[in-house]
């Protein structure tokens, strides 16, 4: 890949947010494309490779913005990509939202450089009665322009071929000194070129998107639409669990895996770190494939669902009056729903937020108080055969946690959130085909980054089991195990697990006859434990390393002081 101060055969890719830009980058570049981070920052951005016959080309996905007044770090990596310069811009347009999309366009056109505009999502434009005169507009730019519709692929291999004749053009002319890049413009442009075909009434989809954003009937909706997603994820996960792959691993793949074992091994430690009490070879499979990968992949479903149906969006502004009262805004609901997904990419999200005491806040309270989907799918295994009421506690307790955070950090962090200001987009029907690709590419992230690292971590429990390790470790932790949780001594081998991945903090104690108030205090330990590795790392990266270490210690005495309480509570109803 060529570096940033290389412009020779670099295309940038550049628009608004939320455009189409990743649909049209997946398409050209197919499965030659890595996601990269800007040198400097935190911000990750996606880098490609075209190849026409013999020639070769790199497409970098620059991070979306509105403008170029840079108000966010993932902003401001845009505008230095720009100024370091290419061979060609492709610049995409939202012809939903075309007056704001010609006001980047003429600030980036301001820079000099060749480009090539592309109006996305013109079919949106005709379902709502208008069109836009686009060879006109680009003649008075003097720019090439393609019309495009990315999730159905329509106009993708016409930009293809227009990069490649751009890129052939020797000379091409310098268009900085015929742009004039201001608001007035591009709404003269707009109103010169967009014109209505006809009087349209509004069709049910965009009355529907209307009600969802308004609070009635917005809110008992948004109540419905939650409760039907949670339905979804808990429904659909636990039936693949208890019918589909429990059954097949337990009855056609272990019985296997135990007679080839006792076929080559006599009995002694390596038959038990094969197959014995935490025997990677079968919990390395049944925890991650069997009881935590049904409720990722219906997790992921539903999240696809929400996002590629416009939906989130309008949640965030239905939610915004009731989370500033506790110190948050509505934007900050798509880090934390995401934050349910991966504590990763929801605390990589805040870097579209406005100001760093949100980013700062947003974080601690995923960190704090928002399972993960591996560690939500280890809580419904543990808990929801026990007990549903002690299941829908446990969640009650996380959401609580998260309004008492939110509220003492607003009083006791420095600065003030910004206003929600965000882009409404339109009401849409997921397209399956899209929604099948981004579970695939999440479920593989989850196995490489997720099931991979639970197998190893159980690979090392089972060793340090069989050597005696864990038990030595666990003496540490014994007196508060045993004398604060009121939990059995072994107890502590999941808090040990826990560092590695939170959901290793909850597994293991499915086998150990917990009674319900046990099962709730080791769901709520574990719930507010220690984030994993990772997350930790991506902390100190993301902020810095005291922020991280103040999150370690500050989890691990919440979750014990609390699990404590808890624990005592539950003497009250033994």
């Amino acid at each position: 890949m060529p570096q940033f101060d290389d412009k020779e055969n670099k295309v940038l890719l550049m628009g608004p947010p939320n455009v189409g830009k990743s649909v049209i980058f997946n398409h050209l570049t197919g499965l030659d494309s890595a996601i990269a981070n800007y040198s400097g920052t935190t911000v990750d951005y996606k880098k490609g490779r075209i190849t026409f016959e013999k020639d070769e080309i790199y497409l970098i996905d620059v991070p979306g913005t509105y403008t170029l007044n840079s108000s966010n770090e993932a902003e401001q990596v845009a505008v230095d990509m720009l100024n370091k310069g290419a061979s060609l811009l492709v610049v995409v347009l939202d012809a939903n939202n075309i007056e704001s999309s010609i006001y980047l366009l003429l600030q980036i056109l301001e820079k000099g450089i060749p480009a090539i505009a592309v109006l996305n999502r013109i079919d949106l434009l005709e379902e709502k009665g208008y069109s836009f005169a686009a060879e006109a507009f680009a003649e008075e730019l003097e720019i090439d322009i393609v019309e495009t519709v990315a999730v159905k692929e329509y106009g993708l291999s016409k930009l293809k071929k227009k990069i490649r004749e751009k890129l052939q053009i020797e000379t091409q002319n310098d268009l900085a000194n015929n742009i004039n890049a201001s608001w007035e413009n591009a709404e003269r442009l707009s109103n010169k070129y967009l014109n209505k075909k006809n009087k349209k009434e509004k069709n049910k989809r965009e009355e529907l998107g209307d009600k969802l954003s308004s609070p009635w009937p917005g809110i008992p909706m948004a109540i419905l639409i939650l409760a039907f997603i949670f339905a979804i994820v808990v429904g659909i996960g636990m039936g693949l669990r208890q019918y589909i792959l429990l059954p097949f691993f337990r009855t056609l793949v272990f019985p296997l895996i135990y007679r080839l074992v006792s076929a080559f091994t006599t009995e002694g430690i390596i038959r038990n770190i094969l197959v014995g009490e935490y025997g990677f070879l079968i919990k390395g499979l049944e925890w991650p494939f069997a009881l935590v990968l049904p409720y990722v992949l219906s997790f992921y479903t539903a999240l696809s669902l929400l996002e590629d149906s416009g939906y989130m969006p309008r949640l965030a502004v239905l939610l915004d009056g009731l989370f500033n009262k506790i110190g948050l805004t509505g934007g900050n609901i798509i880090p934390l729903l995401l934050g349910y997904g991966c504590a990763i990419p929801g605390i990589a999200a805040t870097r579209a937020l406005a100001t760093r005491k949100e980013r700062i806040t947003v974080a601690a309270l995923i960190s704090l108080a928002v399972p993960c989907i591996s560690q939500t799918g280890a809580l419904i295994s543990l808990l929801a055969e026990e007990s549903i009421l002690v299941m829908f506690l446990v969640f009650l307790v996380s959401f609580l946690a998260i309004i008492g955070a939110a509220i003492v950090m607003d009083k006791s962090i420095e600065g003030e959130n910004e206003p929600l200001i965000l882009e409404i987009p339109p009401l849409l029907i997921p397209d399956p085909k899209m929604i099948l690709k981004k579970v695939w590419l999440r479920l593989k992230m989850y196995i490489s980054d997720g099931a991979l690292m639970m197998i190893y971590a159980i690979a090392a429990a089972a060793l340090l089991y069989e050597l005696g390790i864990l038990e030595q470790i666990g003496r540490i932790f014994q007196p508060v195990i045993e004398n604060w949780l009121l939990m059995p001594s072994e107890a502590s081998v999941p808090l040990i697990l826990g560092v590695v991945r939170r959901e290793l903090a909850v597994l293991p104690l499915l086998e150990m006859g917990l009674n319900s108030v046990q099962l709730f205090v080791g769901a709520v330990v574990a719930l507010f434990y220690v984030p994993c590795i990772a997350v930790l790392a991506i902390l100190a990266r993301e902020f810095n390393f005291i922020f991280a270490t103040k999150i370690f210690v500050f989890t691990v005495g919440f979750s014990f002081l609390v699990g404590g309480i808890f624990a005592r509570i539950g003497l009250l109803f033994i």
